[in-house]
Protein backbone atom coordinates (compact mmCIF):
# COMPACT_ATOMS: atom_id res chain seq x y z
CA UNK A 1 0.00 0.00 0.00
CA UNK A 2 1.41 3.11 -0.77
CA UNK A 3 0.84 5.98 1.44
CA UNK A 4 1.11 9.43 0.85
CA UNK A 5 4.26 11.71 3.13
CA UNK A 6 1.75 12.50 5.41
CA UNK A 7 0.47 9.29 6.41
CA UNK A 8 4.33 8.23 7.18
CA UNK A 9 4.08 8.70 10.67
CA UNK A 10 6.13 7.80 13.88
CA UNK A 11 4.30 8.23 17.37
CA UNK A 12 6.95 8.23 20.08
CA UNK A 13 5.10 7.55 24.05
CA UNK A 14 5.91 7.12 27.35
CA UNK A 15 5.29 8.26 30.73
CA UNK A 16 7.34 8.26 33.82
CA UNK A 17 5.42 5.65 35.32
CA UNK A 18 7.37 3.04 33.17
CA UNK A 19 10.70 2.55 31.95
CA UNK A 20 9.13 1.46 28.34
CA UNK A 21 8.90 3.89 25.44
CA UNK A 22 6.74 2.36 22.52
CA UNK A 23 6.99 3.22 19.04
CA UNK A 24 4.56 3.38 16.56
CA UNK A 25 5.55 3.62 12.89
CA UNK A 26 4.54 3.58 9.74
CA UNK A 27 7.51 4.91 7.55
CA UNK A 28 9.97 2.42 6.06
CA UNK A 29 12.62 4.15 6.80
CA UNK A 30 12.27 4.64 10.35
CA UNK A 31 10.89 0.55 10.08
CA UNK A 32 14.59 -0.09 8.40
CA UNK A 33 16.32 1.18 11.06
CA UNK A 34 14.78 0.01 14.22
CA UNK A 35 13.94 -3.81 12.63
CA UNK A 36 18.33 -3.71 12.52
CA UNK A 37 18.23 -2.69 16.00
CA UNK A 38 16.06 -5.49 16.99
CA UNK A 39 18.26 -8.41 14.80
CA UNK A 40 21.46 -6.65 16.52
CA UNK A 41 20.14 -6.19 20.01
CA UNK A 42 17.04 -8.20 20.87
CA UNK A 43 17.03 -8.18 24.77
CA UNK A 44 16.90 -4.41 24.28
CA UNK A 45 14.08 -3.47 20.79
CA UNK A 46 11.02 -5.41 20.00
CA UNK A 47 9.18 -5.73 17.48
CA UNK A 48 5.59 -5.78 19.13
CA UNK A 49 3.35 -5.50 16.39
CA UNK A 50 2.66 -5.45 12.99
CA UNK A 51 0.42 -5.21 9.89
CA UNK A 52 0.69 -4.30 6.07
CA UNK A 53 1.42 -0.98 6.49
CA UNK A 54 2.81 -0.21 10.23
CA UNK A 55 5.09 -1.68 12.93
CA UNK A 56 5.15 -1.08 16.75
CA UNK A 57 8.14 -1.44 18.60
CA UNK A 58 9.19 -1.68 22.17
CA UNK A 59 12.64 -0.33 24.11
CA UNK A 60 14.33 0.84 27.68
CA UNK A 61 12.93 4.90 27.28
CA UNK A 62 16.55 5.88 28.24
CA UNK A 63 17.12 5.29 24.88
CA UNK A 64 15.00 8.22 23.65
CA UNK A 65 17.70 11.31 23.60
CA UNK A 66 17.18 14.86 22.88
CA UNK A 67 19.90 17.04 21.13
CA UNK A 68 20.40 20.43 21.09
CA UNK A 69 21.08 21.52 17.51
CA UNK A 70 24.98 21.57 16.18
CA UNK A 71 25.97 25.09 15.56
CA UNK A 72 29.27 25.21 13.04
CA UNK A 73 30.75 28.92 12.56
CA UNK A 74 32.06 29.63 9.52
CA UNK A 75 35.73 29.04 9.84
CA UNK A 76 34.75 25.58 10.97
CA UNK A 77 32.59 25.16 7.89
CA UNK A 78 35.56 26.47 5.07
CA UNK A 79 37.95 24.49 7.68
CA UNK A 80 36.19 21.36 6.64
CA UNK A 81 35.55 21.90 2.89
CA UNK A 82 39.44 22.24 2.53
CA UNK A 83 39.99 19.21 4.18
CA UNK A 84 37.45 16.79 1.87
CA UNK A 85 38.69 18.84 -0.87
CA UNK A 86 41.91 17.97 -0.26
CA UNK A 87 41.28 14.63 0.66
CA UNK A 88 39.12 14.35 -2.79
CA UNK A 89 42.31 15.52 -4.68
CA UNK A 90 44.34 13.11 -3.05
CA UNK A 91 42.23 10.10 -4.63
Amino acid sequence: MKLSRYEQESILNYNAGEQTATLYTRDKTVMRKLDTLVADFPDTYKLTEQDEVSKTYSFPKSHVSYRKPRTVSTEQRERARQMMIKQNNSK
